[in-house]
């Protein structure tokens, strides 16, 4: 009798667990973090950096800065501005996204013109949530898509030989 209890016991438990779950869906702190994370998107298209601070935590940090890592929504804010700058017509087209509790990752596609010149960008990018907010954030882009962003290399390679 008491292996039936412990049995129905456990099964219960796991049952209602399952349904707590949306039927193996995403939990409402994922769906928080992803709608956040969307917002981020969104705005940053937009050229809207007022309510950012809505969105990522004031000591955020952004692990893919050009010089290493940018720190705190101010700086973070800043940096968004100029690559908006650069590329003013920016459209992002979000592939796929999924979350848990701490993390969002997207898959996206980024075009505009940059410097006069159509640009195709895709990454991946890992965005660490804590109490609703974007806390951390590391980008991982398409190696020939940070290659087509480079200035082009001089015709004469022999001083790079030295």
């Amino acid at each position: 009798m008491k292996k039936i209890l412990a049995l129905s016991v456990i099964a219960a438990g796991v049952f209602f667990t399952a349904c707590n779950n949306e039927a193996g869906g995403l939990s409402a702190t994922a769906k928080k973090n992803m709608a956040a994370n969307d917002s981020i998107m969104k705005a940053y298209e937009r050229g809207d950096f007022s309510k950012m601070g809505d969105y990522i935590a004031a000591d955020a940090v952004d692990h893919g800065g050009e010089q290493g890592d940018i720190v705190g929504l101010d700086n973070i804010v800043k940096e968004m501005k100029r690559y908006k700058e650069m590329m003013p017509d920016m459209k992002i087209v979000m592939m796929k996204t999924t979350a848990d509790d701490e993390y969002v990752y997207t898959w996206s596609e980024v075009k505009g013109t940059m410097m006069g010149k159509e640009m195709t960008m895709k990454s991946v990018d890992v965005t660490r949530f804590k109490d609703g907010k974007a806390a951390e954030h590391w980008v991982y882009m398409d190696p020939k898509d940070i290659m087509a962003m480079m200035p082009p290399m001089p015709a004469d390679t022999t001083s790079m030989q030295k």
